[in-house]
């Protein structure tokens, strides 16, 4: 066995078919493992023969390790339910996976973001690199419950090639992940013993801003890169302030 597909998933059942289809005789097995989808997420992931495991959320890293050891093939190809694997990536996988020798053990692939129903280009949302694709036993994610990392000793190889990550439809969308994603980092940070200055999270807040509409330049992104760096300085400044809720909480108990 060559080649298997990993996704975590939770009430997918929108982007979940574009995702799949992708993979299409490219995976020789698709294991997912949901945290309890109430749509037909599930339904939908065996209608493409997936190996569907129900378990409680542990965090994203410990989740997407659960993944990874449940998978029987030689490489792992890890990737998010709302991620589209392109025809020329899907291409130069095939030739990766089904090489005698590989150059490398682990690769990071580039990616290109669609948020609002836009192609964003700019703001650090496209053309950055994440590892999706490695051999198995080549490395696991650390325990992070958010912004979780690919830990390996391996060196990483490159592909240009690029996956189309379909991020959030509308602001309904963003800001239900908003808050959830804000909620676990005060936790996490909480639990690293991490604190900011008022002043501190001020000055955070406004240099995420700037960085990501002028350095960045998002503004040529139009509204929607507008948009983005602004929301993106306000997550800055929330997780900060749930962490600050938190810490006088833990006080007070």
């Amino acid at each position: 066995m060559n080649l298997s597909v990993g996704l975590i998933t939770h009430n997918e059942e929108k982007k979940l078919p574009r995702t799949l289809n992708a993979v299409k005789g490219l995976a020789d097995e698709i294991i997912i493992v949901d945290n309890g989808s109430t749509d037909r997420t599930v339904e939908i992931a065996k209608s493409f023969h997936a190996k569907v495991y129900t378990e409680t959320w542990k965090g994203f890293g410990a989740q997407k390790n659960s993944v990874i050891d449940k998978c029987k093939g030689k490489w792992v190809l890890l990737i998010d339910a709302d991620e589209e694997i392109t025809p020329p990536l899907k291409n130069v996988i095939q030739k990766i996976v089904t090489a005698e020798i590989p150059r490398y053990e682990v690769y990071k692939i580039r990616f290109t973001t669609f948020c609002f129903g836009k192609k964003i280009k700019y703001g650090g949302w496209s053309n950055f690199f994440r590892i999706r694709l490695f051999l198995n036993g080549a490395g696991k994610y650390d325990d992070k419950h958010v912004h979780e990392t690919f830990v390996t000793i391996k060196k990483v190889g490159t592909i240009k090639n690029t996956i189309n990550h379909y991020t959030y439809t509308n602001l309904e969308e963003y800001f239900n992940k908003f808050n959830a994603y804000t909620s676990q980092l005060s936790c996490q940070y909480w639990e690293a013993g991490k604190n900011k200055s008022t002043l501190n999270i001020y000055f955070t807040t406004l240099f995420h801003f700037i960085k990501m509409y002028l350095l960045k330049l998002g503004f040529l992104d139009g509204y929607e890169g507008y948009l983005l760096s602004k929301i993106s300085a306000m997550y800055v400044l929330i997780k900060y302030a749930k962490l600050k809720e938190l810490k006088k909480l833990k006080n007070i108990s």
